[in-house]
């Protein structure tokens, strides 16, 4: 039997008897659903052939870009189709997730992008705002948004190459960003000065020890956001 270096034995720590039955059926369903490697191999599959297309029509409709001629002395960043399998607990396939990311890592301070900003609540302040809806018995709801990202108005001028599936009529166009992108290095940036904004218009109160922490204090109201990113 063998023994790992820390003393425990491995057959008691993964085999099936330990686990529940719906991590049993979730560990035999894995090698089942296999993610596309590239845009060649999810092109084979109807499935992730209709993703993309959904997320194509998703950015177009949002207006995140328009397209156009490169301009002189530009640079059009690269981007890549991201592919994810969301699994639910009993292994089942729950949907097929495609983005598209922004090839970041070409990105240049002061040329296409300025400021960037972590959207991470600290940790304390997450555990004092359940303490005090626990200990005053208040309502407290989770809400996710979907494609966050996107939303976020882009002011700086950045090109991206047009992505893979994606046609126009002309070859040497790229597209020229309007909102914000995944992986951009100012994305978090974008939509977070949207969001603030929006909820600063509604009377909220930004906290200055966490930025991710709104108040809004009413005669007959008492609300908290407390703002965090999860992917």
């Amino acid at each position: 039997m063998a023994i790992e270096p820390n003393g425990h034995r491995i057959v008691c720590m993964i085999t099936f008897p330990t686990l529940a039955h719906p991590h049993v059926c979730l560990s035999l369903k894995f090698p089942q659903v296999k993610e596309p490697a590239n845009f060649t191999e999810a092109m084979r599959d109807p499935c992730w052939r209709v993703v993309m297309r959904e997320e194509i029509q998703a950015l177009e409709n949002n207006k995140t870009w328009i397209t156009t001629h490169l301009p002189p002395r530009k640079k059009a960043l690269g981007c890549k189709w991201v592919y994810k399998a969301k699994q639910k607990s009993d292994g089942s396939v729950e949907r097929f997730k495609a983005q598209l990311a922004i090839l970041s890592n070409h990105q240049v301070e002061n040329v296409d992008y300025t400021k960037t900003f972590a959207t991470v609540a600290k940790m304390v302040t997450v555990q004092v705002v359940l303490a005090v809806a626990a200990a005053r018995r208040r309502e407290h709801h989770q809400m996710d948004v979907h494609n966050v990202f996107l939303h976020g108005d882009l002011h700086e001028e950045v090109y991206m190459k047009l992505p893979l599936g994606f046609r126009v009529s002309k070859t040497d166009m790229v597209c020229e960003l309007k909102k914000s992108l995944y992986r951009l290095k100012q994305a978090s940036q974008c939509w977070f000065a949207k969001l603030s904004a929006a909820l600063k218009t509604y009377g909220f109160t930004q906290s200055l020890s966490d930025y991710l922490l709104f108040v809004l204090k009413k005669a007959d109201c008492y609300l908290v956001v407390l703002i965090y990113v999860d992917d």
